[in-house]
């Protein structure tokens, strides 16, 4: 596409006049978005909302000093004055000899374009009749599903299409396309004095892999019923199950500790920890980044090296940090990669319900409000909602209610892993299970 080859032309002309104006090495990141917002309430367009975006970034490195810049100034004249400006300041910072571009046979794309399938050709013709159709039709479904005396229905749709292209200096030159979509839907509910909230989202990368309208519908049904009537329990100690769909609330947990800089500047729990157990031998974590139609799978990673599958945890033992090719540096560490992708955590044998059969009481955690996590200590405390769990059976709804714990210790406790991974997401985790966890209620 046209568009396509002035992005590479941008990136190629930035990297050329950076070098012309001083700088030793230069990575340019120019980018193409499209993004469409739609909501639904009351059988009308409540909001429509379309962006496009374009923006170039430029890293330079002069006599070891380095800085990063972006603009979306694309003008070529506006450009000259800021790469001008860019490799004039970087002679004024501090020397940093860990600065460098990564070496050239490291680079490269982990998959092709049409091995990632990332870019679903149905978003270049979809039509404003189509995409309002979509939200009309799933806010109908939601109000013909009402789950006790419904205040208010509204559904969403949001969609977008990117468009990468990075080059450096050290003869990397790349673009990667991308499209996704989602759909959701919530509804406000009357419950006494009480107006309780419920939503749902599902994302994918291509139209055709989300659920159907229907479907959402009966999930939202389900999740508002669930807020109706709820309230806390008694504190205390309980067997917890984390449905699979918030999972990465958990896990994610693990990405402060093991980040380069959180190792760099000494405030990781885990900065010792590599290559020992910080988990229970059920729980195993895989980064792909090459899933086909991964929501977070990509080409290249933030330095511009090949993405490769890695275990992060491998049955409770950790195997890897996340090093940029800087902190790695910083580190004496090999590189491994400045971010996560699509996280992956296998299936158990049974059903969560089948393992809690064995509690008379357990909490089932639905969602996340709010909440906070120190990477240095592992101590962690978020809001919770969800059910109450007797002998298997969900029962009571829950809600102000908060779950407490420590990093080290919760990974240590899981116990069982649900059958029912979640696909709708970068983390396609199951329900995890876990034998005590600390919950404060009344």
């Amino acid at each position: 596409m046209t568009d396509d080859r002035e992005l590479i032309d941008l990136a190629d002309w930035a990297v050329s006049a950076a070098l012309r104006l001083g700088a030793e090495e230069v990575a340019a990141s120019a980018s193409r978005s499209d993004q469409i917002q739609l909501a639904w309430r009351a059988g009308k367009i409540e909001q429509a909302s379309e962006a496009v975006s374009r923006g170039l970034s430029v890293a330079v490195l002069v006599g070891d000093r380095y800085t990063s810049n972006a603009t979306s100034d694309l003008r070529k004249s506006a450009l000259s004055s800021f790469l001008a400006d860019c490799v004039a300041a970087a002679r004024e910072l501090e020397p940093d000899v860990a600065r460098r571009l990564p070496a050239p046979e490291e680079c490269g794309r982990g998959a092709s374009e049409a091995e990632l399938d990332l870019d679903d050709p149905v978003w270049l013709t979809r039509t404003p009749d189509q995409r309002a159709a979509d939200v009309a039709g799933l806010e109908a479904a939601i109000a013909e599903r009402p789950a006790g005396d419904v205040v208010s229905t509204a559904a969403n749709l949001a969609e977008g299409r990117g468009v990468s292209v990075r080059v450096t200096s050290g003869g990397f030159s790349e673009l990667t396309r991308g499209a996704w979509f989602s759909l959701g839907g919530e509804t406000t509910l009357r419950d006494g004095e009480r107006r309780p909230e419920a939503a749902v989202g599902y994302a994918a990368r291509y139209y055709r892999d989300l659920p159907s309208l229907p479907f959402i519908a009966d999930d939202l049904r389900v999740r508002a019923e669930e807020r109706l009537g709820s309230g806390p329990v008694s504190s205390g100690v309980y067997p917890a199950i984390i449905e699979n769909r918030v999972a990465g609330r958990i896990l994610g947990l693990l990405l402060g500790p093991i980040a380069g800089i959180t190792l760099h500047e000494g405030r990781s729990c885990f900065r010792r920890s590599l290559g020992e157990p910080v988990g229970s031998s059920l729980l195993t974590i895989l980064d792909d980044p090459l899933i086909p139609r991964g929501l977070a799978s990509h080409a290249w990673d933030g330095d511009g090296r090949r993405p490769v599958r890695r275990e992060i945890v491998a049955k409770g033992v950790l195997r890897s940090f996340y090093l940029n090719t800087y902190y790695a540096r910083k580190l004496g560490m090999t590189p491994t990669s400045g971010g996560r992708s699509n996280w992956v955590v296998e299936a158990g044998p049974r059903p969560w319900q089948a393992v809690a059969a064995d509690w008379p009481q357990a909490i089932l955690v639905t969602g996340f409000l709010g909440g906070n996590a120190n990477p240095t200590t592992g101590d962690f405390s978020f809001g919770i909602r969800g059910r109450l769990v007797e002998n298997g059976v969900p029962t009571k709804a829950l809600s102000e209610m908060n779950m407490a714990g420590n990093l080290g210790q919760i990974l240590h406790d899981l116990v069982a892993l649900g059958d029912d991974v979640w696909t709708y997401g970068s983390t396609q985790s199951p329900a995890l299970i876990f034998g005590g966890v600390r919950f404060s209620g009344k």
